[in-house]
């Protein structure tokens, strides 16, 4: 049963159209050289919403914020790939890194590549440093992992290929209390190649659209 089956009806917010970068904004390092030219770090290439991985980076949904939601991603990483999920997180600034991106300020759903290796609060999977997954089920580099991200209040919940990792409800970690309720979502750029599609929200409850 879902945390938030009991609170409202729900609304789906498609988040990528699968053409171009509508209604995202890059933030951090958002262009890279290669011989001799100049290239996005974000970009859509055959349907997919394509993250090069040079230098240190989000792509923000920049249309609404949510508070209760389901958010599903389906991700396909490059060997050796580090990236991660911003939820309930604000506009990333460079200056003020540590206090603006998502793993200080909201959460960071961490998304390595570590197949096989032990969970800690680094694995794919965690609340980035601060929970780690009841298990490490992200799949080999190369092939495609579908993830969702439940947040019902203070409650989190993530599902990593049909496999229930983590649940915690914030107000029980002293860490955890004074994280905000609501906020954006965001993709991670941290020097690895990724692929994302089908990238969506399940809105229940308390989510604004922007402007």
């Amino acid at each position: 049963m879902l945390l938030s089956a009991s609170i409202g009806l729900p609304d789906e917010v498609q988040l990528f159209n699968g053409k171009d970068l509508d209604g995202w904004v890059a933030e951090g390092v958002r262009e890279f050289v290669k011989d001799g030219r100049t290239l996005p770090v974000w970009s859509v290439k055959d349907g997919h919403l394509v993250c090069t991985g040079k230098g240190f980076g989000f792509l923000r949904y920049d249309r609404r914020t949510f508070a209760d939601f389901v958010f599903h991603v389906e991700f396909r990483m490059a060997p050796g790939c580090n990236s991660g999920l911003g939820i309930r997180t604000r506009s990333f600034d460079p200056a003020r890194s540590r206090a603006t991106r998502p793993s200080f300020y909201g959460y960071e759903i961490q998304l390595f590549d570590d197949a096989g290796k032990p969970p800690t609060v680094h694995s794919s999977g965690s609340l980035y440093r601060y929970v780690a997954p009841r298990k490490n089920a992200i799949l080999p580099a190369g092939q495609w992992n579908s993830i969702d991200i439940e947040c019902a209040g203070p409650r989190i919940k993530v599902t990593l290929n049909g496999e229930q990792i983590v649940y915690v409800d914030q107000q029980k970690m002293e860490a955890l209390r004074q994280k905000p309720l609501e906020g954006c979502v965001c993709l991670q750029n941290h020097g690895g190649t990724i692929e994302f599609r089908e990238l969506r929200v399940r809105v229940v409850n308390g989510s604004r659209t922007k402007g």
